[in-house]
């Protein structure tokens, strides 16, 4: 008996060893090879390659749309064509750790993604104060970078913005975290994309589109950072420094969001005194499910 529960611990402490190798999706370098067969266009800053879009006139007022936790920058496409339409210049990009931009070994924290920002905006020459569109996890990053930067922003969009701490301590394990990520989370993530949705029937491409930057080196290791620099933390304290600054603010929400349920934006109005906009039958994507509601009202608030 004794020996057959050996046994069946040792099969067990085997199969647990080789699950990472099974289960990891990370077998490619994301080098210049790849980048010169994607679309889009790339530039050098000070941490690292950064993924990015732009259009519309150069003497235009400048849009910057910032994704959120995950899904790389194509999470914008209609609203970076309603906007482009609108005349402004429209830029997008990939936060680091997601799409085609760098995956640097760092802490992804509110300040991290905000650097990000700021380097790419020196890269590309523009100073003139552009508008910013944050979503879910950006929300806290627009806000943040609006605080820090007040002269360099003139109008904010935010919505359904992550606003409460996550309580993850097992994650912060060492190994622990990383064993979790590789075997469990990061595998689970493109079908885990669709409770974004209220009608998650409409977008049965979306999983397949977000699986191509899981193949690349430093996808989860850039996921699990943030998880435990990032969303560890309340971000209500960037919100109201966002408030602080008198700037324009637009926020929308979808009434059947779950990821960030539309209960809790009043934790949000309570310090953020802007322009407030229930987006119906949509979930954490608003733009996505009603585009013709939102895009239309982010493009109005914009050209006042």
């Amino acid at each position: 008996m004794k020996k057959k529960a050996a046994i069946a611990l040792i099969v067990i402490a085997v199969i647990l060893a080789v699950l990472p190798q099974i289960r990891d999706t990370e077998k490619l370098e994301l080098n210049d090879e790849v980048r010169a067969q994607a679309p889009g266009s790339f530039v050098n800053t000070p941490m690292g390659v950064v993924h990015y879009e732009m259009a519309g006139p150069p003497e235009a007022q400048t849009v910057v749309l910032v994704h959120g936790g995950t899904v790389p920058y194509y999470l914008w496409d209609p609203t970076f064509a309603a906007l482009q339409d609108a005349g402004f210049r429209v830029l997008r990009y990939d936060l680091f750790g997601r799409g085609y931009s760098d995956r640097p070994d760092a802490a992804y924290s509110n300040a991290f993604f905000e650097q990000q920002l700021f380097d790419l905006l020196q890269a590309l020459d523009i100073t003139d104060p552009v508008d910013l569109v944050g979503i879910s996890m950006s929300g806290a990053i627009v806000a943040g970078f609006t605080a820090h930067h007040p002269e360099l922003v003139r109008r904010v969009v935010i919505m359904d913005p992550f606003h409460e701490r996550m309580n993850i301590p097992l994650l912060g394990l060492p190994g622990v975290g990383d064993y979790i990520m590789t075997v469990f989370m990061e595998p689970a993530l493109p079908k885990m994309q669709l409770d974004d949705f209220y009608r998650p029937e409409r977008f049965p491409d979306w999983p397949d589109r977000y699986r191509f930057q899981m193949q690349y080196k430093g996808f989860h290791r850039a996921l699990l950072s943030t998880l435990l620099n990032f969303a560890n933390e309340d971000k209500l304290p960037y919100f109201q420094a966002l408030d602080a600054t008198g700037k324009p603010v637009l926020l929308m929400w979808g009434e059947q969001d779950r990821t960030v349920p539309y209960e809790t934006h009043t934790r949000v109005t309570s310090v953020l005194h802007g322009e407030f906009l229930p987006i119906p039958e949509a979930g954490h994507l608003p733009h996505l499910e009603q585009p013709d509601i939102v895009n239309p009202k982010i493009v109005s608030f914009l050209q006042r």
